[in-house]
């Protein structure tokens, strides 16, 4: 029973009530009791069709046939028929078993509640376990389909009957049905049509029918309740993050490839670089490790967060075979030099034969390229085979189509695909999900595809290529999708071992599989028909729609070739990890272990910050220490934080300071430190008792906001070796009192001295003394004097660190207590400074702090920023002599003006260039928070200082300034772009900034260079400056053009004699070299520059009429842009393209798959279009076909549009939220 107060368990069939018809009725009416379990009356006419008499209850083996069929899918083990007879049914007690009976081995018995369970109005039997008080064996189960029966031993027609499944467990021992029957119709002197009760004179019988199921896969109606997936298969699975199911059937299938397993393992990570976070082999080790070795599921958060996914990235379903790709891209490149290079292409890659054959001439172009995985057809295809052959089809080429063959002019050709060879571990993407051009949407294919467990890839295999071991190859993966496009779910079923069962892997849960369950089950299609109305409907779990196709089916296929079969699954003690994983993962999780025990025993302890005098003199800047500092590791000036028991005593503390810091028990004392009303943290007073816990320190002394801080006093001995204190160092002075009591003036107050260095522009703690409050400023001088091993007569400027930002200069004259000091606090000192030694120093250092206020100043305002070359090499207009140093940092003053962030910028990189660096050349450029690239330009004008550059805002330290940051969180707000200008900011501003966009790959990479021209320049001058910029060899200078575009189209071709003045600030100007194919059919001058059929040379031509006259030719240049859905919506980086006239648009796809590096999938997804109307594009595009011939269909003003989403918006494919770095 699931559970003994449940309300209704497995009797959904009993609410279906009849009437039962009166004497006068039976002569006109059938009546007909539905197959709910009761009784049934025949009095049909003869002139109707009847259902087959009803068995008797005495009958089991017809009982069983009728009411409990055995299940097609599932082998019985054992079945059984017991009955018992229940007498004196209201005497019995609430809860009754009936005797023991065994079945397949197992007891069994009937638990029976007369008067019914939590269900007072019907009687209550279950089937249960029948160990009783005896526990069941451990791990004790049986998957049991059963029959409970109860019926009239005096008339075997009377009976009601109920059928379950469960699989019984020591925990759920018993199941069955709660509202078996309603008392009142059981005990009624007529029970439905009878003229007797069902239960009579107190007395039943009850018959149950159990039959054991076998369970292969160990999980038939299980539950998952405490399931274990290590225990119950060897393995375990990986926890999903939001929507990485669909990595994580990915990643096992890897996993479970075992020679992938051993050359990932290979990959060197042993040293601390190679294990940096941002390693994905290192995190994919430490992921395959962990699967081998962990007891529960593991998480892919270390790898996710290697590839540099985002939230975004974790809860969106991404593209399993473009993951697969750039995954083993990334894989292959960290494998290169070491023992696991060419494992993956030996293991992965296969070869295909693209050709062009004609059909009546000795004529064939062909080329052979490698294949990762294959992409395969699934609609119109319904096998495996069926695809392939899809896939090798041969078209022919005749009539309209033919082929331009070199030397033989238009010829009938065959066209095809042919494998050279096939991988050892074959990945098949299946294409479910297509386009839909009718819904304008992707649509899942969940039509029927079989693949076999076992199939032969030699039909497909060119005639030459190598046959000499069989090309057989064994299912060894499939992966699934449950749902549609726009919700769904990934698992997989995977076979481990050569000669193995399938396993299914579903995110954080493994279990066995039946082959029919991994193969059979995932080919789509219809649900088989129920004999009733036609095909059934399944009703799709994650849209909750129903239709009459399976939403889960295969969309990823894994073989492996029969014949390497042992090298790809290897024996397990065959894939070790590197021996450094195990240590690091054992240290890591004792790390985490003891995490979790300071955090349960966290109420047994309290953070203690730790101050010392070597803090105070490590220190640079306003109070005592940094208490706030992050990182007291690196920092020598942070506290220290300790982790003490709140029970220990003062006495105990200062036991464990004199251990922890190598001092003498009787030279220190510690100091609470207490938060003042100003903000600053001081020494307040000494705990002097011994036995008091820190517990009752921290309630009384300390305050709640800054936590329990101590500052531990250090002192030295006298000469006969006693500890020296303030009563023995402080006299008392003879002369009377003026302010305050004599008590109060006579107990020596601690003070810390601070020195401003102006040389060297430091400012650092020097210790600490006690003077009387009596005494005077002034007197401060011979200690200072004293402590710095000054000579007498120096002068000194004395200041009192009151707050953050209040700095007072003392007066000498005054008394300590006229002057307000205190315990704790803090007198800065510096040397007094003549006229020429503050000239020298303004020489030398303009940008130094001459005293201790202004230096406080810049403390409160310092901010550290770094400094990043705008442009790598060889765009820099400097060198460092070490590589790396031309990224520095600098502390600035927020109230810094933009020639004094030049000089200090300039100062720091001139001690790693190897000229010096002017500041009035340097330039900066802010940097975008989020991506980390140049922002905006910085504009050196009154009021700019770096708090407007950085913060967009003077705030309190200036007046105006140019706001560079709008908006709060798209400024990084302690970065900037530097570069070195040729001449300085003032000539620049005579000249005129361009900016080129150089196409160093196609159109693939964009490289961004800003120029500053003279404005007499012409673009000769501009490709000069370009090569100089982009460090372009000669013999590519020779074959760069530019051209400028607007709004994503090109406008024109620039020639060399173009006017830098001329250009429109809204227009792109791009930069590229003349594709070789383009110079080969036309004859190409200099930027556009071109001639024409007779030679002639034009020059300052315009596209429309470059276009004119390479029409006369074969050939002729087309404008392509990209857009999105409509030609409207256009982006990208326009381009040039070059037409042939007669050219099929399959062959043209080739070549702009070549122009523009979409290659593979991604070309799969370009819709090509003819787009009229020149600039205007009015009208609707033109769909150009695989069969037209490009050239025959633009007209002069016409341009070629390529209809894809926008990459640059992340949508191209999703290539930029998949990519792994």
């Amino acid at each position: 029973m699931d559970q003994l107060g449940s309300d209704v368990l497995m009797d959904a069939d009993y609410d279906e009530k009849q009437l039962t018809p009166t004497d006068d009725d039976n002569d006109n009416v059938a009546i007909i009791t539905p197959d709910d379990g009761d009784s049934m009356i025949d009095d049909t006419d003869a002139d109707v069709t009847t259902e087959p008499a009803l068995p008797l209850a005495t009958d089991h083996d017809a009982i069983r046939d009728r009411f409990m069929p055995p299940y097609d899918e599932y082998e019985t083990e054992a079945e059984a028929v017991f009955t018992w007879d229940i007498t004196n049914w209201r005497s019995l007690p609430k809860r009754t078993n009936g005797p023991v009976f065994h079945c397949a081995g197992h007891p069994w018995r009937i638990l029976f509640f007369p008067f019914g369970n939590a269900a007072s109005e019907a009687v209550s039997f279950y089937l249960e376990q029948g160990y009783g008080d005896e526990k069941p064996p451990e791990d004790w189960y049986a998957c049991a389909q059963f029959m409970l029966v109860l019926h009239n031993p005096n008339d075997p027609q009377m009976y009601i009957h109920h059928e379950a499944s469960h699989r019984f467990t020591a925990e759920e021992g018993d199941w069955g049905f709660t509202r078996f029957a309603e008392k009142n119709r059981i005990f009624a002197a007529k029970y439905d049509g009878f003229d007797r009760p069902l239960v009579e004179g107190d007395m039943a019988r009850v018959t149950a029918y159990v039959r054991v199921l076998k369970d292969p896969t160990g999980v038939l109606w299980h539950n998952f309740v405490n399931y274990d997936s290590k225990k119950e298969t060897g393995m375990v699975g990986l926890r999903n993050q939001g929507a990485t199911c669909y990595l994580n059937s990915l990643l096992q299938s890897l996993y479970l490839t075992g020679a992938f397993r051993k050359a990932v393992y290979q990959i060197p990570t042993s040293t601390e670089e190679e294990r940096a976070s941002s390693n994905s082999a290192y995190a994919l080790q430490r992921l395959f490790y962990r699967l081998q070795a962990d007891p529960l599921a593991v998480s892919t958060q270390e790898l996710t967060h290697s590839f540099g996914w985002e939230s975004r990235q974790i809860f969106e379903q991404q593209d399993v075979q473009e993951l697969s790709r750039i995954l083993m891209e990334k894989l292959e490149a960290r494998m290169k030099g070491t023992a696991a290079e060419n494992a993956l292409p030996n293991m992965f890659v296969g070869k295909m034969k693209t050709y062009l054959r004609c059909i009546n001439v000795d004529y064939e172009s062909s080329r052979i390229e490698d294949f990762w995985d294959l992409q395969l057809n699934v609609s119109g295809c319904k096998s495996l085979d069926d695809s392939f052959k899809n896939y090798v089809e041969v078209e022919t080429l005749e009539g309209e189509n033919k082929y331009m063959a070199e030397g033989y002019g238009l010829q009938d050709a065959r066209k095809g695909v042919i494998f050279e060879s096939f991988p050892q571990v074959l990945h098949l993407q299946l294409k479910r999900f297509e386009y839909d051009f009718q819904r304008d949407a992707m649509m899942k294919v969940n039509d029927r595809y079989e693949f076999p467990e076992i199939w032969d890839a030699s039909p497909y295999l060119d005639d030459t290529a190598d046959k000499s071991e069989p090309y057989i190859y064994h299912l060894h993966g499939v992966l699934v999708h449950s749902g549609d496009l726009n919700a769904g779910h990934y698992y997989s079923f995977l076979k481990p071992e050569k000669n193995g069962e399938f396993y299914r892997f579903d995110d954080d849960r493994v279990t066995r599989a039946a082959k029919r369950e991994a193969i059979d089950d995932n080919f789509g299609g219809d649900y088989a028909t129920n004999g009733l109305n036609g095909l059934q409907k399944g009703q799709n779990p994650y849209t909750r729609q129903w239709s009459t196709k399976r939403s889960n089916n295969a969309y990823m296929l894994v073989y492996v070739r029969e014949s390497r079969l042992d090298q790809i699954l290897p024996p397990e003690n065959e894939m070790q990890a590197p021996r450094h994983l195990p240590t690091k993962l054992a240290e890591e999780r004792t790390a985490a272990e003891k995490r979790k025990k300071d955090r349960d025993e966290a109420h047994l302890y309290m953070n203690v910050q730790v101050a010392t005098e070597a803090s105070f003199k490590a220190f640079q800047g306003v109070d005592l220490i940094p208490w706030g500092a992050d990182n007291e590791e690196t920092e020598p000036a942070a506290p220290k934080t300790y982790r003490l028991l709140r029970s220990w005593t003062v006495s105990d503390f200062s036991d464990f300071l004199t251990k922890q810091y190598g001092l003498e028990r009787d030279l220190i004392r510690p100091w609470i430190m207490v938060n003042r009303q100003n903000g600053t943290v001081r020494p307040d007073h000494p705990l002097l008792w011994d036995n008091m816990t820190l517990q009752e320190a921290a309630d009384k002394f300390s305050t709640r906001t800054g936590g329990f801080r101590v500052f531990v006093e250090e002192t030295t001995r006298n000469a006969e070796g006693a500890p020296v204190w303030p009563s023995e160092e402080v006299s008392v002075p003879s002369s009377p009192v003026v302010n305050g009591t004599a008590q109060q003036q006579h107990i020596p107050i601690i003070i810390f001295l601070k020195y401003f260095d102006v040389d060297k522009q430091v400012l650092s703690g020097v210790g600490h003394i006690y003077m009387n409050p009596s005494e005077k400023a002034q007197d401060l001088a011979p200690h200072i004097l004293q402590l710095m091993g000054w000579e007498a007569g120096v002068s000194l400027e004395l200041y009192e660190e009151i707050k953050q930002t209040y700095i007072e200069r003392m007066k000498p004259k005054n008394t300590l207590v006229a002057s307000e000091i205190q315990d704790g606090d803090i007198v800065c000192f510096q040397r007094h400074l003549g006229e020429a030694e503050i000239a020298a120093i303004r020489h030398s250092k303009p940008t130094a702090c001459l005293d201790a206020p202004a230096f406080y100043d810049y403390l409160i305002n310092r901010i550290f920023v770094s400094f990043t070359p705008k442009f790598a090499p060889p765009q820099q207009n400097f060198e460092v002599r070490k590589e790396g140093d031309e990224k520095f940092t600098v502390a600035l003053s927020k109230k810094d003006n933009y020639d004094t962030l030049a000089h200090k910028a300039a100062e720091q990189l001139s001690l790693v260039t190897t000229a010096s660096i002017d500041p009035s050349h340097l330039r900066f450029t802010t940097a975008n928070a989020q991506t980390g690239k140049p922002r905006t330009l910085v504009k050196r004008q009154a009021g700019t200082t770096v708090s407007t550059i950085l913060f967009g805002t003077s705030g309190n330290y200036g007046g105006g300034g140019y706001s560079y940051n709008s908006s709060a969180t798209a400024q990084a707000p302690d970065h900037l772009f530097y570069e070195v200008l040729e001449m300085t900011l003032t000539d620049l501003e005579q000249r005129k900034a361009i900016r080129i966009i150089w196409l160093s790959d196609g159109i693939n990479k964009e490289t961004a260079y800003e120029m500053a021209m003279p404005k007499q320049s012409l673009f000769s001058d501009v490709l000069a400056a370009l090569q100089k910029r982009a460090g372009l060899p000669d013999e590519v200078v020779q074959h760069v053009r530019f051209y400028e575009a607007h709004g994503n189209k090109v406008y024109k071709v620039l020639p060399l004699t173009h006017s830098v003045v001329a250009l429109n600030e809204y227009m792109t100007v791009y930069a590229e070299r003349i594709p070789a194919e383009e110079e080969a059919e036309v004859e190409a001058g200099r930027q556009g520059t071109m001639h024409d059929a007779e030679g002639e040379v034009g020059s300052d031509i315009e596209v429309e009429e470059e276009d004119a006259r390479s029409r006369r030719s074969k050939s002729r240049l087309v404008h392509c842009f990209h857009f999105e859905k409509e030609p409207s919506k256009p982006h990208g980086v326009p381009f040039l393209f070059l037409l042939k006239e007669g050219e099929v648009f399959t062959d043209t796809r080739e070549r702009l798959s070549k122009r523009t590096g979409i290659k593979g999938k991604n070309l799969e997804k370009v819709r090509f279009a003819v787009v009229k109307g020149g600039q205007g594009f009015a009208g609707r595009p033109v769909w150009v076909g695989d069969d037209d011939v490009l050239a025959s269909m633009l007209g002069p003003d016409d341009h070629l549009g390529l209809e894809h989403p926008n990459r640059q918006r992340g949508n191209w494919a999703r290539y930029e939220s998949l990519n792994i770095r």
